[in-house]
């Protein structure tokens, strides 16, 4: 995010829109804004290679937080706003942060981690006056005005500037979240990492583009979009939360080019009432980019059908193991796939490490892109190697079709139900295409006979009752388009499933109450 010679080329060009409220940052005022910060950062002790954490929601001053830490050599991460006290505790000792800045908005959940945590000094507070301050009872700790305390230092670049980048952590869908550190060369900012200069000629990235972010900040994908938007002296439009309904208005008010999405944001807008996706003008819409999570085959076509072949897909990790990409085209002609690989060398093993043949599913390995370690874990490192340490994992499972992998799922979710493995991805994709369903979760559950079988977990829409006959409605459903063995054996009804705004599904806290129920004896 580091504006370089475009707040000399282009000072009053927006780097930034807010789009709720049409607030608009111009590239002087993210220039003198972060360089502000950097000082501050710099003042307070923290040094190329330290580490410093943002707990916000989207808001108008994140940004800057992230560009001050990518101009001054550090490492920042941006951390997950849902999260509570005990859990943002870990992530900043586990990352070992010097600072930490906070929304007013999280304000109380950031200072019960604070308390017991050792590590940081002080805690900026956007949004904040001096009176709503609290007091620390930490010896240690300084609670500050996020904007008093910037605009006590100069508007220029600091005198050691050097790139910095993120680190963010793991979701945490199956345990504890793992900081995700990769080396960090020793160069200045307005050199990139080799990573986004190849994503910028991927997708088309240029100086005039407008790049609408519908998503959470702190995740990955978002950042890697902002990042390069800003660096090629682009628009950044900001949603505060996904709507659909909003969605489609900024893409038109804005004239947005480029945006990324989920698969479930195509989803609540493919639902949407056919009045409002008819009068939508996406028609700037250049590109749309989607990952994070595999997306149903059906809801891609018609997401295809309505903005034409500029949805654009690709598989990858933050840990940046390899990447997988491709464009509409090639995905009508190849429907269900990721891509083809286009970053480290991908290989397909089975459960004692033997190369799997084209079209049989395995777990993922990569020759990586580039190297990573989990920060302070080296035991989930070294799980994630190979006994040589030449390839690493992050569990996924799937195959190679005529070049193009397909994937599966996760192993930490695959049912073995009568020595039979059921990768219940398939199930979950059919299920999100029935009119009446707004979300589903597909897992394992215990039985006597077969040790497990498979449960589905559905969110109805909105003003669908959740009755015995819906339940044998969807459970047709299945049976009429996938195999037996893959249908769930039941099906309950949750109001909410606990899916992030990232795409992220925490199944685990769906299929952990199951299990010890059964260990319980409930079950």
């Amino acid at each position: 995010m580091y504006p370089g010679n475009h707040a000399t080329l282009h000072p009053d060009r927006a780097a930034f829109i807010m789009a709720s409220t049409g607030e608009a940052v111009s590239y002087r005022e993210f220039e003198a804004r972060t360089n502000r910060l950097a000082h501050l950062l710099r003042a307070n002790g923290l040094q190329r290679l330290d580490h410093y954490s943002i707990f916000m929601e989207n808001n108008n001053r994140y940004l800057e937080c992230c560009a001050a830490g990518e101009r001054a050599g550090l490492y920042y991460t941006c951390i997950n706003h849902y999260l509570k006290g005990e859990e943002l505790n870990y992530i900043l000792d586990n990352s070992e942060s010097k600072i930490l800045i906070v929304s007013s908005a999280k304000l109380a959940i950031a200072q019960e981690a604070l308390e017991n945590s050792s590590g940081v000094s002080l805690c900026l507070v956007v949004d904040c006056e001096a009176s709503e301050l609290p007091a620390s009872h930490r010896s240690g700790l300084t609670y500050a005005v996020f904007s008093t305390a910037t605009e006590a230092y100069p508007a220029e670049s600091i005198a050691d500037e050097s790139l910095g980048t993120s680190m963010l952590y793991s979701s945490g869908t199956t345990g504890r979240p793992k900081g995700i550190l990769r080396p960090l060369p020793e160069q200045p900012p307005s050199e990139s990492l080799a990573l986004y200069q190849f994503l910028t000629g991927l997708w088309h990235y240029r100086e005039d583009m407008i790049y609408l972010s519908p998503a959470p900040l702190y995740h990955s994908a978002p950042q890697a979009a902002v990042n390069l938007t800003i660096r090629m002296g682009g628009t950044v439009v900001v949603m505060e939360r996904f709507d659909p309904q909003d969605y489609l208005a900024y893409v038109e008010q804005y004239k947005a080019s480029h945006s990324q999405l989920v698969p479930t944001m195509f989803t609540r807008l493919l639902k949407m009432p056919e009045e409002y996706r008819t009068r939508a003008d996406v028609s700037s819409l250049e590109i749309a980019i989607h990952a994070a999570a595999p997306c149903p085959v059906k809801v891609k076509e018609q997401m295809i059908d309505w903005w034409g072949p500029i949805i654009h897909e690709y598989y990858g990790a933050t840990e940046g193991l390899g990447f997988a990409a491709l464009n509409s085209e090639e995905w009508l002609a190849n429907r269900g796939s990721v891509g083809k690989i286009v970053l480290g060398e991908l290989h397909v093993l089975d459960e004692d490490g033997n190369e799997c043949p084209e079209g049989e599913a395995g777990e993922l390995w990569f020759k990586t892109a580039t190297e990573f370690k989990y920060f302070n874990n080296k035991e989930k490192t070294t799980e994630a190697m190979s006994t040589d340490g030449s390839m690493s994992t992050v569990g996924d499972v799937g195959y190679v079709k005529n070049g193009f992998l397909y994937l599966t799922d996760r192993s930490t979710f695959m049912i073995i139900s009568g020595g039979v493995n059921i990768y219940p991805q398939e199930t979950e994709d059919l299920l999100i295409t029935h009119p009446k369903v707004a979300d589903a979760a597909v897992f394992g559950v215990p039985n006597e006979d077969l040790g497990e079988e498979v449960k589905a977990v559905v969110q109805p829409l909105e003003g669908v009752a959740q009755s015995e006959e819906f339940a044998a409605e969807l459970m047709a459903f299945c049976v009429e388009n996938l195999s037996r063995q893959k249908c769930p054996r039941s099906i309950d009804f949750d109001p909410e499933l606990p899916r992030l705004p990232t795409g992220k599904l925490y199944k685990r806290l769906l299929k952990d109450k199951y299990w010890a129920d059964h260990q319980s004896g409930i079950l």
